[in-house]
């Protein structure tokens, strides 16, 4: 008798995100059941309650996901998950808040694969910024690029402070290190953007982020980003739709919120299927979610 695959959703908020139910039964889980308000002390006894349900020969069948709003709570669940499994008592499990770590994953493999085509660049020695660092997707964005070698600059559009505390944690969780920079007015936005060569805009939907103006004066900007297809653009003059086209008055290329999702879509999917057919548990985080992204994005 062939065993159901099982997949139990967790976030700490009030309501599972209906977007993340839809993809994991549309990947093909069999059952998907979502558990709201979870606490991180909570992690450890849902996960062993999952895995001692079953015998050891199904815990491949059985999957963990955890959702929510934000990057480092989600990677303290995925520890304390992972600390649960009792072997050879072990399921998988995938971490991707508010599909922050596959969007992130998305938009840094982009842009990686617009530097190699149209300026021969890689991201290794790169300087980048990213806006709506203080959101979660900015914030993995943030540590993907430097672990590849970009250097980032972290923008805060409320001050240093909180980007500061950021660049810290980043520092600590991952051993990378970023900068912060205060982009609370829009000089200094503009000073930020004319230093650096790749933009990216992870801010609010609906929020412009950078103008056509402070666009114009950046003379080394290579590539323009942004996640927002919700009007006005994060970026002024960046269509929804661009990848890898020229931006206006600029020698830089810009990729729009829909080809990113685009790559996002296909990535989230991706890991859910690898899931069910993978032969032993795993476990996935954005690290997982940008190798996989990288051979998706062209």
């Amino acid at each position: 008798m062939s065993r159901k695959t099982i997949l139990h959703m967790l976030t700490p908020l009030r309501q599972m995100s209906p977007f993340d139910v839809n993809m994991a039964l549309d990947a093909g889980y069999d059952a998907v059941v979502p558990y709201t308000d979870v606490t991180l002390a909570d992690v450890g006894n849902l996960v062993q309650d999952a895995i001692f349900s079953r015998p050891p020969d199904a815990g491949v069948a059985t999957g963990i996901f955890l959702a929510g709003k934000d990057a480092p709570t989600a990677l303290d669940m995925l520890d304390a998950a992972k600390k649960a499994m009792v072997p050879p008592f072990e399921i998988s499990v995938f971490a991707d808040p508010a599909g922050s770590f596959t969007t992130a994953a998305a938009m840094v493999a982009k842009v990686e694969k617009a530097l190699i085509k149209h300026h021969d660049r890689e991201l290794n020695g790169t300087s980048v910024a990213v806006f709506g660092a203080t959101g979660v997707v900015g914030y993995c964005t943030a540590v993907i690029a430097a672990e590849q070698g970009a250097r980032v600059t972290i923008v805060g559009h409320d001050g240093i402070e909180r980007v500061q505390e950021i660049a810290a944690s980043i520092k600590q969780r991952f051993g990378v290190t970023v900068e912060p920079a205060d982009g609370s007015t829009e000089a200094k936005k503009a000073a930020i953007v004319e230093g650096t060569e790749v933009v990216l805009a992870a801010a609010k939907a609906g929020i412009q982020v950078i103008s056509r103006a402070q666009l114009g004066s950046a003379g080394g900007l290579l590539v323009a980003a942004d996640v927002n297809a919700v009007p006005p653009a994060g970026i002024e003059g960046l269509k929804v739709n661009a990848n890898g086209e020229p931006l206006d008055a600029t020698q830089a290329v810009g990729i729009g919120p829909l080809s990113i999702g685009n790559v996002k879509y296909k990535t989230q999917a991706g890991l859910f299927e690898q899931m069910i057919k993978a032969k032993k548990p795993v476990i996935f985080d954005f690290r997982d979610a940008f190798t996989l992204a990288r051979d998706l994005a062209k």
